[in-house]
């Protein structure tokens, strides 16, 4: 099924090229007057200025070639060369109904063929609670995980843990300091005991005193160096030792992943790379790219002639390569974080063969993703262009900077989300919504409206910038928010249900007044809005469109009365409209991650 755009795109460039013009410059798009015309080509100017041509008599040709096109009620040339194109509303009334019988909303008609795709996002370090700053990863993934899916990919989400970095060392050290894993600390085979010895609460009161004691204490950094070394080297009481840190964390994270309603295919983390360490390092060695630098090892990365300024200590600037080396194997002997991305990306290809890995990693991050990619295609572990780092912004608060607790620390995910579903009961009790319900739904509803606020505040920016967290504008049943645009959801819904009781059956969709022609063009738009998204990596322009859809509707609503309509079959034609908004926004809401109540 093909929306409108294409298809007028497609019969302007016959026309463009009938007239000897480029077709390639005959591109339509919405037009910026909507009060003149749906659509407008403004290829004209750019061919005229190539063939030496007046602007406005060649738009007058290809005009008349479109005049006689069944679906146009008019085409105008107005400016200096503009073609505005209005659409006849039985050309709108069968588009409209072509997408309300499309179920599948033509999700999957991609022009490439289908492709293996990893979305590596979320990536919370073990032993450490989710804070907010896991926040736009998890919700970002999510998205792009569920719109490559809709779009036709085979898409797998992996949450990539960090479990076997320098943080496992600090926690073993400081777990031995404490005296609370002797049976682990010992050098044997085990057997070592089943039962955790530390919980979460252990784990998130450990992490910061080791990592604040590393800082100050080289000879505490310098043992957890090592312990991290020994755990990666196979020391058995280390290694089960952190099997529990693991099943620790695991089971808080499954919580807070669970309540944004996000999911994983592979629940990898960086040690699942660990057994393919042997093999790669070899191969780096054999292929001449690994090299001893002051103890330790690496890969340069730099093309021939690419350096940067680099400031010393002493104050004097030099010219150093750019990027830096990827440092593989650190001078105490352990793998670094580049090492275990390497290996997972070498550990991908043999068991999956992706022909696209998407990292969705704090912008912060992107010279060391250009290090390992750098690395992985030199290596030959991954086809040149087949990885993209999808960097992000930062959530702020009302000072501009990265979002912080009023006491000036990190707030925990569990915390923000708790925060939320608290305000939502508040917004719901405030607007007399759901008061009626029994506890369970209202609870099942105060949730939605939570998780709906926070990921639609977050995806309905660019996903490149940052933003200010605002709980209580993204919380309003009105504007542009995630609680809004369930509140429109719902109501289509009731009145759906109202339909149904009253025996009102849909009908075949005609358009007539302008509040149906512009509810039937954004219904149009959906597919290109999908596309977009997809190619640009972009879901911020599938809630654009949510948004649209859900102020078209209201507009609809109250210039074009249903269920009071003066005969049954604008009341039919008016339902199936509905009924296709509604299927068409909870579609570009579930590809946002966000599930609609029944009511409210």
């Amino acid at each position: 099924m093909t929306d409108l755009k294409t298809s007028l795109s497609e019969a302007v460039a016959a026309a463009f090229a009938a007239e000897g013009v480029d077709a390639a410059l005959a591109r339509v798009v919405a037009s910026d007057r909507p009060d003149l015309a749906d659509f407008q080509s403004n290829g004209a100017l750019a061919a005229a200025k190539a063939l030496k041509a007046n602007p406005r008599e060649l738009a007058a040709k290809v005009a008349e070639r479109l005049a006689a096109d069944p679906r146009l009620s008019s085409v105008e040339v107005a400016g200096p060369g503009f073609i505005n194109l209005k659409l006849s509303d039985a050309a709108l009334a069968q588009r409209a109904a072509e997408v309300a019988a499309d179920t599948a909303l033509a999700g999957a008609s991609l022009n490439t063929p289908s492709r293996k795709v990893v979305i590596d996002y979320a990536g919370p370090n073990v032993a450490k609670p989710m804070h907010v700053g896991h926040l736009r990863s998890s919700i970002i993934g999510e998205s792009l995980k569920r719109l490559f899916r809709f779009r036709g990919d085979t898409v797998w989400g992996d949450a990539h843990f960090g479990d076997w970095g320098f943080q496992m060392g600090l926690l073993i050290t400081a777990c031995g300091d404490e005296n609370l894993a002797d049976a682990f600390m010992a050098d044997g085979d085990g057997p070592f005991p089943a039962e955790s010895p530390v919980t979460l609460e252990d784990l998130e009161r450990l992490y910061p005193q080791a990592a604040a004691k590393a800082k100050e204490d080289p000879a505490f950094r310098d043992r957890a160096r090592k312990a991290t070394a020994e755990l990666q080297n196979g020391r058995p009481g280390y290694r089960a030792l952190w099997a529990h840190f693991v099943a620790v964390s695991r089971t808080a994270l499954k919580r807070e992943f669970g309540a944004l309603d996000v999911t994983f295919d592979l629940w990898n983390g960086e040690s699942d790379a660990d057994p393919l360490m042997p093999e790669m390092l070899a191969h780096l060695k054999e292929t001449g790219l690994l090299v001893e630098d002051d103890g330790a090892q690496v890969v340069h990365v730099a093309r021939p002639g690419e350096t940067r300024k680099k400031k010393l200590a002493d104050g004097s600037v030099i010219e150093a390569p750019s990027p830096p080396p990827l440092l593989v194997v650190s001078s105490e002997g352990s793998a670094m974080y580049g090492t275990t991305d390497l290996a997972t990306i070498l550990d991908r290809k043999k068991s999956i063969g992706p022909d696209l890995i998407l990292y969705v990693v704090d912008e912060r991050q992107a010279e060391h993703f250009e290090q390992v990619f750098r690395a992985a295609y030199l290596a030959g572990y991954a086809p040149e262009k087949s990885l993209e780092h999808l960097g992000f912004g930062t959530m702020n608060g009302a000072d501009g900077k990265p979002f912080k607790t009023r006491a000036g620390g990190v707030l925990k995910l569990h915390d923000l989300i708790t925060m939320a579903t608290d305000k939502a009961r508040e917004r719901l009790h405030e607007a007399k919504l759901g008061d009626d319900l029994p506890e369970a739904e209202f609870e099942d509803i105060a949730r939605k409206v939570a998780v709906a606020a926070l990921k639609f505040a977050d995806l309905s920016n660019n996903r490149t910038t940052s933003y200010v967290f605002d709980l209580d504008r993204f919380m309003s049943f009105e504007g542009k928010t995630g609680p809004y645009l369930l509140y429109q959801a719902v109501r289509v819904k009731s009145l759906l249900r109202k339909a149904a009781d009253q025996g009102v059956e849909m009908a075949p969709i005609v358009v007539a007044e302008p509040a149906e022609r512009d509810l039937a063009l954004t219904l149009d738009a959906f597919d290109a809005a999908t596309a977009d998204a997809y190619d640009k990596r972009s879901p911020n322009l599938i809630a654009e469109h949510a948004y649209r859809l859900a102020q078209s509707f209201s507009k609809f609503y109250a210039a074009c009365p249903i269920l009071v309509a003066p005969d049954a079959a604008t009341k039919g034609s008016r339902l199936a409209l509905a009924a296709a908004s509604l299927h068409q926004l909870e579609t570009a809401l579930d590809l946002l991650g966000i599930e609609t109540p029944e009511r409210m």
